[in-house]
């Protein structure tokens, strides 16, 4: 089964989204119900949820030590 979850849950009071995933608690509640379809349409949308709330984390860059640090 496909799931949403990427185990960052915590639902942020504002939007009522979890800070991980971006579904609401009645999502996350039903997903266990929710046919196949309904879960590929869900996680469609979930990006673009997180990236509106600004609840989306940005990807970090890759440290990469100089040979300055280095030494």
């Amino acid at each position: 089964m496909q799931t949403a979850c990427i185990h960052v849950c915590s639902i942020d009071p504002e939007t009522g989204l979890c800070m991980g995933c971006g579904r609401t608690l009645p999502e996350i509640g039903g997903w266990m119900s929710f046919c196949d379809e309904e879960r590929r349409q869900l996680i469609a949308i979930l990006p673009a949820r997180l990236a509106a709330s600004r609840l989306a984390i940005p990807p970090q860059p890759m440290m990469q030590a100089t040979a300055e640090q280095r030494a």
